[in-house]
C-alpha cells in the first residue's frame, strides 16, 4: 500500500493497489473527540432494526442491526429486503455533509449497520444493485471498534486484499471497485468494541 499523502481536503489518505478497482482510505477522517461524539449520538439516536433472511427455505437473523435513512422515494432492496428510507437525522446530516467533498458525490441515503460484537458480520457482496447505476461511489465510514474489511476479486481467484478500518475512517470505494470486486466483514474470536458503520449511497434509479 503507498505511503501517506496530504490530500486536499486536509487530512492524510491511502490509495489501495488493487487493480480495476479505486479504493481510497483516510485512516482518521473524523478527530477522536468528534468520531467519540458521533458514535454516541448515532447508537442512540438511529432506529435500529433486526432483519431477517431466508436462506434455503430456513429464515436466520441478519447477524447484524441495520437502519435505512435518505432522501424521500430512496427505496432500496438487498437480500430480499425492502428497505424504505427514514428521514436523515442531525448526527446524520452532519457526517454525510463531511463525506461527500472528498468522495466527489451528492450522497442521498445511507446504509447504517452495527456490529455488537466480534460475531456480527457481513459476508462476500458487491454494492452492484441496479439502483446505484454503473460504477457506482460508495462511502463507508466507521465508528468503535477496529474492523478487518476484506476484497476479493470477483474472476480471479487468489487475488485478495484487506484493510483495517478504524474509529472514525472513512473508506470510498468507486470506478471498478463493486463492477470487479466483493467485500465482506469477517467473524472474529478477538474482543472488539462495538462499530458502528454508515455507507453512504446515492441511488439513482429506486426500486420498483
Amino acid at each position: 500500500m503507498p505511503g501517506l499523502t496530504s490530500a486536499t481536503v486536509g487530512r492524510c489518505f491511502q490509495t489501495l493497489d488493487l487493480p480495476q478497482a479505486e479504493v481510497i482510505l483516510y485512516p482518521a477522517f473524523f478527530s477522536a473527540p468528534e468520531a467519540d461524539r458521533l458514535l454516541r449520538e448515532l447508537r442512540d439516536t438511529t432506529a435500529w432494526r433486526q432483519e431477517s433472511i431466508t436462506l434455503y427455505g430456513k429464515t436466520i437473523e441478519v447477524p447484524r442491526r441495520t437502519a435505512w435513512y435518505g432522501d424521500e422515494g430512496t427505496r432500496y432492496i438487498y437480500s430480499g429486503i425492502t428497505n424504505v428510507p427514514l428521514p436523515w437525522t442531525p448526527a446524520l446530516m452532519e457526517v454525510k455533509r463531511a463525506v461527500e467533498p472528498p468522495a466527489g458525490v451528492a450522497f442521498n441515503s445511507v446504509l447504517l449497520n452495527r456490529y455488537r460484537t466480534g460475531q456480527d458480520s457481513v459476508s462476500w457482496h458487491a454494492d452492484d444493485e441496479p439502483e446505484f447505476g454503473e460504477q457506482p461511489v460508495i462511502a463507508s465510514v466507521s465508528f468503535g471498534g477496529t474492523r478487518t474489511f476484506q476484497f476479493k476479486h470477483k474472476e480471479r481467484k487468489g487475488l485478495k486484499a484487506s484493510v483495517e478500518l478504524t474509529h472514525g475512517s472513512l473508506l470510498i470505494m468507486r470506478g471498478g471497485t463493486q463492477a470487479n470486486w466483493l467485500h465482506r466483514v469477517p467473524k472474529t474470536t478477538k474482543p472488539v468494541e462495538e462499530r458502528l458503520n454508515l455507507t453512504f449511497r446515492a441511488i439513482v434509479a429506486p426500486a420498483q
